[in-house]
């Protein structure tokens, strides 16, 4: 148990003697305890005084006051003071300071770990590109992001779900098949003037190669035929969307269905390889891939939209079918079914959402791009329609990623034509970089990656700072053996009264936040404040480094050292797995 949840115990404990006694009232909120910046206000505090002043309509001061004087004994603190109007600041004893030394050399990899979730079941959806071409720069925040949440999460004791959503089903998938047709005609020798909203990249051309290399010229058509009698393009007057529209007729007309089918799923099974692939090269790995198309095949939203009905919460206007979500706090209703028959896209999404928890997950949290903030209404207001409550989904808008090289804005790929894809960030700079950037920052903040600061090998670039900590460790056990010195762990548990100095007492502070670090990191689902404590936590050990030495002849004092940086060790290689960052022993 951490210090700070042994902190939040003592708390409890005095609330609950001071509730019985008859000197609160009401329910007791919930505690928070925070190590302190400045160490001359003791080593955590905490606010409870300050929140029960207004439901108790006392002064925050007095209330402290009462909770100090109710505050079981513990070896753990060595003193508790009130400063200010009613924070309550405690000072740990020596015993419980150097505690954490044991606690982590005995937990090792399970440092940090607890039982705050209590197996409680949570699906993460993210990433869930469409598979219409390969994964770019800001999906890779999305897949950074969503990951190390995941982790957190199941740090915790949370029982994790992983899911993508693949977008198989629906127009946008039609325009890609319709686009690798397309170019496979060109291949085939026609010549085409390419529509100006089809999909464009270098990789339709590669899926339009694979397919003309399995079927020859099995659905080679003449371009005259295919262009009879089509409206105009774009750039001829027409509407873009309108044409594209009849091309993507026109190629299920001229192809039938079980053609249009193989161009399509060839199309669709090469992209969502590559996206697969990607994903796992970065480390972002799911426990399902959730097929649109398979599931808007099955009764399940049909069964959504029944109930809905059946409930007297849908209404026809227009001939369409209408979800009356301005009941549920939407700020209009919503189309279910179009007029011509054809199910929208929410009616599909909000049957996908109520399968997550008729799979019996407790809760669901969507990462999604920060332009989707209008669709978290009509959602929320469709599971409140069907008895979820709103808490049980959260939203979490990642913003956009910008790229910078040299000061200056990148605008696009050469390989790509119109984005930089998550694979030519990462050959860039690598994936240890990548990871980090991408979630060193609130999930609302817009991010500014400077590709020269990630592939820095100075202090600037806080993966290599972080990183460089670990392997200074490593190197100081190397000379340990190369000057035949002993480490006797037992001996440094049993000297670590011996570690005084400042620099050792910062150190041995830093490591204990570790698990209150963890938790907060996961419940507020913002993996910055664990990059933000790895920084510090390599600060510390910089410091310690630069100042003293371990390899002294003191072997007691030595064996208190080496087991201090030894765990200094295991805390940073337990954060920077949790971030998806690599652990090297030299640099």
């Amino acid at each position: 148990m951490s210090t700070q949840n042994k902190i939040e115990q003592l708390i409890q404990t005095a609330l609950v003697h001071l509730s019985q006694a008859g000197q609160l009232s009401g329910d007791l909120p919930k505690i928070q305890i925070d190590a302190t910046k400045d160490k001359q206000h003791g080593d955590f505090a905490c606010n409870i005084a300050l929140i029960l002043a207004k439901p108790l309509q006392r002064k925050p001061r007095d209330i402290a006051e009462m909770i100090v004087k109710a505050l079981p004994a513990s070896s753990d603190i060595a003193k508790v003071e009130i400063a200010g109007p009613g924070f309550i600041n405690f000072y740990l004893s020596s015993e419980a300071l150097y505690s954490v030394i044991a606690e982590i050399c005995s937990a090792g990899d399970q440092y940090g770990h607890s039982n705050l979730g209590q197996g409680k079941r949570v699906l993460i959806e993210y990433v869930s590109a469409n598979p219409t071409g390969p994964l770019h720069v800001g999906h890779g925040r999305h897949a950074a992001y969503g990951a190390v949440v995941a982790d957190l999460l199941e740090t915790i004791g949370y029982n994790v779900h992983r899911e993508y959503y693949v977008n198989d089903a629906g127009r946008q998938m039609d325009i890609l098949a319709a686009s690798t047709w397309l170019r496979y005609l060109t291949l085939c020798g026609e010549t085409i003037v390419f529509p100006s909203n089809a999909y464009k990249g270098d990789y339709v051309i590669d899926i339009a190669r694979q397919l003309q290399q399995e079927y020859g010229q099995k659905f080679h058509i003449p371009a005259v035929t295919i262009f009879q009698n089509l409206p105009l393009d774009e750039p001829a007057g027409g509407d873009k969307e309108i044409y594209i529209d009849a091309i993507v007729s026109k190629a299920k007309e001229l192809l039938g269905p079980v053609n249009f089918k193989i161009v399509f799923d060839m199309a669709l099974s090469s992209i969502l390889k590559d996206i697969h692939d990607d994903l796992a090269q970065f480390g972002v790995h799911y426990q399902k891939w959730f097929s649109e198309r398979e599931f808007v095949q099955t009764d399940a939203v049909d069964r959504n939209l029944t109930e809905l009905q059946e409930k007297g919460l849908t209404y026809e206007r227009e001939g369409a079918l209408w979800f009356r979500s301005t009941d549920f706090g939407d700020e209009k209703d919503r189309v279910l079914v179009r007029s011509n028959g054809q199910r929208t896209y929410f009616a599909n999404d909000f049957s996908y959402h109520i399968n997550k928890f008729e799979r019996g997950f407790d809760f669901a949290i969507d990462i999604f791009g920060a332009d989707h903030h209008g669709y978290v209404p009509r959602m929320k207001a469709g599971l409140r329609a069907r008895g979820i409550e709103s808490d049980q989904l959260t939203y979490l808008l990642v913003q956009f990623v910008t790229l910078y090289r040299g000061g200056l804005q990148v605008q696009m790929s050469t390989r790509s034509g119109s984005f930089v894809t998550l694979r030519e960030l990462r050959d860039e700079v690598g994936n240890d970089a990548a990871r980090y950037f991408y979630v060193m920052r609130k999930c609302e903040q817009h991010v500014d990656f400077d590709l020269d600061l990630a592939k820095a090998q100075s202090n600037e670039n806080p993966v290599y700072y972080i990183q460089y900590a670990h392997a200074r460790i490593c190197s100081v056990l190397r000379q340990l053996a190369e000057k035949a010195m002993a480490y006797q762990q037992t001996e440094g548990l049993q000297q670590l009264a011996r570690l005084t100095q400042p620099h050792e007492i910062q150190l041995i502070g830093t490591l204990g936040r570790y698990p209150a670090v963890i938790a907060s990191a996961a419940m507020q689902h913002e993996p910055h404040i664990l990059t933000n404590y790895l920084r510090d936590l390599a600060t510390d050990f910089h410091g310690y480094y630069n100042s003293h030495p371990f390899l002294v002849e003191d072997s007691a004092l030595r064996n208190a050292r080496l087991t201090l940086i030894l765990a200094t060790r295991q805390v940073l290689a337990n954060g920077l797995k949790l971030v998806g960052v690599s652990t090297p022993e030299r640099m």
